[in-house]
């Protein structure tokens, strides 16, 4: 059951209590009456009296199903790998269950009805007439492979998908258009051919609020009606994007906004403004990201956004006021320009307005009629708090503030925010430091630099946690920091941005070794001597970087799950953010171009004391990129340590945890000259005994060391079951 609270009476109501959550395989309708669905491949459609017999008994032989397509295939289908959705290896492998079981069975019925799975993307019109998805072809995609040597009752294994930097086979995306009162003949593919290996993506709005509550989630066509859909193409260089539109009833297709860059170019959803006669689009042309405003045929009326900021999320639009309310990063002087703040701008670019004031990042969620929104905001070093405000800008009512006492009588300290120059020595970059609970300004500590280069992010912490992977790091007796790099967050200039595009490995590095450099010089008990870093994926790609690129400076690094060598990491991110030539020759065929420095092809400088990492079924960075770096490690005859996890993915899973006090105890023995040297992980078997409610034995060693860190470790293993450290790439 729901409570309600009526804010003028403060009073408590009991609502209804919510519908059954919807099955994750039925895509529904707006209007309720039809439920589309995948199964072996192809797409069927029931309608409500059907699909409320499938959730009551899902193999009632009663049930009625169409059959909307016949060409679904493996690896070029409906629903599940055939869409590019979900975990392809744990889809292929329920299929394959679910095929067992179907040989088991002589129940037909039984055997459809248990086969249902969901259509991939499915996005519908607003009036329910016609839907539309992007299927993709990989069946020329080559596989790759990983061995689960923990499968029982031997190991298995696991063949997926996964298409390489400058592959000749890339996925192949069409736009495929259903009538749903035409049933199996209502099918268009429409004409969007324009770039070689071109990625497309329908222009959609989600479902408001009445129906998010039934779980009903199914994404929406951007524009009113049902014989237009929006769809952006965008060229596999990442260079050229058009926002088109497709006739639903042709196929016939229409480039409206076309944008061209020498980088890639990003984008944010389309918005139909009206009733489809005018269009919000969001563009990085000037050097910022801003919005723009066109008419229905594609003619620019004006820019919305101006400024050296970046225009971010746009949350709704009041037409009748002809202004739009989105979130902004970096318009306010004398703030950190990643604080995001709410605003309110005309539609003919005038009248920009921050709706909640307060140095601090705030996040906010707003009703669907825009009338109020709540603003969640914190720093790294203030306690959160909730307001509730109208559209103006007028405070309603406080909701919440965040009662911090008991953690710090417990003894936990602020992080402290710090701003530093990149190593061009004039761009500002911004970190966080973590100090000991426990500092003592007298004595000298290590430094330790937590990294994630991006350039889809920057791992720097803006907002309060009472408790991180580094703040229990901190507290083994280290200083750790965070920070920014050029070529390292979206949300600062295009140029900041795209600073590593072409030298994805070299790019951040000298930003972060000048961020030690100036704090060492500001504050004595830096010891500059002791340098550390590690990260995880990107950040274990730079951590080992670090150490054969500067192998004076860092002295130490754990290096975990690193895409070390991006050519046989996935073609998508890296094209994207190193760059992908594309070649035309006198024939006029096209191929791609790829090359990228390495960190194998460095081994040989190595002279400090390296970790390496991986999950050994890692099917996003795959264990060969460690290995072979490993590779490169033995044959320079260079001594390190290498650490496998047996049966975990990327972000290590249940042994996350195990994994912390194997990093911890890398540093500490060659940071610190301290390390535990019992054969058991006493602090692992300590909380769970006290999870247990049993009591704890005494560690054989280091305990002071240990029981600086068990509130942190606690949080951290929080962290981790939530989905792992920061950051995959």
């Amino acid at each position: 059951m729901r409570p309600l609270k009526l804010l003028a009476t403060a009073k408590l109501t009991l609502l209804d209590e919510p519908h059954p959550r919807k099955p994750a395989w039925a895509s529904i309708s707006p209007d309720d009456q039809v439920v589309v669905f995948a199964r072996n491949h192809n797409l069927y459609m029931m309608d409500p009296a059907n699909y409320a017999k499938a959730l009551k008994k899902a193999d009632d032989a009663t049930i009625v199903e169409t059959q909307l397509t016949t060409d679904g295939v493996e690896d070029f289908g409906y629903g599940g790998r055939g869409m590019g959705g979900g975990d392809q290896q744990q889809q292929q492998q329920q299929d394959q269950q679910q095929q067992q079981q179907n040989d088991n069975t002589g129940d037909q019925q039984g055997q459809a009805s248990r086969n249902r799975t969901s259509p991939g993307n499915v996005a519908w019109s607003r009036d329910s007439k016609k839907f539309a998805l992007v299927r993709r072809d990989e069946r020329k995609v080559k596989p790759l492979w990983v061995i689960n040597s923990l499968a029982n009752p031997r190991p298995t294994l696991e063949t997926y998908k996964y298409a390489m930097p400058g592959d000749i086979d890339y996925p192949q995306a069409q736009l495929e258009i259903f009538d749903v009162a035409a049933a199996a003949k209502g099918r268009l593919i429409a004409k969007t051919d324009a770039f070689k290996d071109q990625t497309i993506r329908i222009e959609t709005d989600r479902q408001p609020a009445r129906a998010r509550e039934h779980e009903k989630m199914e994404p929406l066509w951007a524009g009113p009606g049902s014989d237009k859909v929006y769809f952006t193409r965008l060229s596999r260089d990442q260079h050229r994007l058009d926002v088109a539109v497709a006739d639903t009833a042709t196929g016939e297709v229409k480039p409206l906004v076309q944008e061209r860059m020498n980088v890639y170019i990003e984008s944010k959803p389309l918005k139909i403004v009206g009733n489809g006669s005018e269009m919000l689009w969001w563009s990085e042309r000037d050097g910022w990201g801003h919005y723009y405003l066109y008419d229905a045929n594609g003619t620019l009326k004006n820019q919305v956004t101006k400024g050296e900021y970046v225009a971010e999320d746009l949350s709704y639009v009041d037409e009748k006021a002809r202004a739009l309310f989105l979130t902004a990063s970096g318009r306010e002087d004398g703030e950190d320009p990643y604080f995001m703040h709410y605003y309110r701008a005309n539609l003919d670019g005038s009248g920009m307005k921050m709706l909640d004031a307060g140095d601090a990042s705030h996040a906010v969620n707003v009703a669907d009629s825009g009338r109020y929104f709540v603003d969640n905001f914190s720093r790294v070093n203030t306690a959160p708090k909730s307001v509730l405000y109208d559209a103006q800008g007028a405070t309603v009512m406080p909701l919440e503030a965040t009662d911090l006492a008991a953690a710090v009588e417990a003894g936990y300290k602020f992080p402290e925010p710090f701003k530093a120059k990149a190593d061009d020595g004039i761009t500002d970059i911004y970190g966080v430091m973590y100090k000991p609970f426990d500092f003592d300004p007298a004595k000298k500590y290590p430094i330790i630099e937590f990294v994630y280069p991006g350039p889809q992010t920057e791992s720097v912490t803006k907002t309060f946690t009472k408790g991180s992977n580094n703040i229990a790091l901190a507290n083994l007796g280290f200083i750790v920091i965070e920070v920014g790099n050029r070529g390292g967050n979206p949300h600062r200039s295009k140029w900041y941005h795209t600073f590593g595009y072409g030298n994805l490995r070299d790019y951040g590095l000298a930003d972060k070794k000048a961020a030690v450099e100036q704090l060492a010089a500001r504050y004595p008990w830096i010891d500059i001597d002791r340098v550390g870093i590690t990260g995880h994926s990107g950040g274990g790609f730079m951590s080992a970087a670090a150490m054969l690129i500067y192998p004076d400076f860092y002295k130490v690094a754990v290096s975990e799950s690193g895409n070390h060598e991006n050519n046989i990491y996935n073609a998508p991110w890296s094209e994207k953010h190193h760059g992908v030539k594309e070649v035309t020759d006198k024939d006029g065929k096209v191929t791609f171009e790829y090359d990228i420095d390495k960190n194998s092809q460095i081994a040989k400088n190595l002279k400090g004391h390296l970790l390496l990492s991986t999950g050994d079924i890692d099917n996003n960075v795959h264990p060969g990129n460690t290995l072979r770096l490993v590779d490169a490690l033995i044959k320079a005859n260079k001594r390190f340590d290498f650490v496998v996890l047996p049966g975990q993915r990327h972000a290590y899973g249940p042994e996350a945890e195990y994994f912390a006090w194997v990093r911890a105890d890398y540093f500490c023995k060659y940071l610190l000259g301290d390390f535990d040297q019992s054969v058991d992980m006493w602090e692992i078997n300590r909380d769970r005994q006290q999870a247990d409610k049993t009591p704890p034995p005494p560690p054989a060693t280091g305990a002071g060391r240990g029981q600086q860190v068990t509130t942190q470790q606690q949080q951290q293993q929080q962290q981790q079951r939530n989905g792992g450290r920061r950051g995959g790439n």
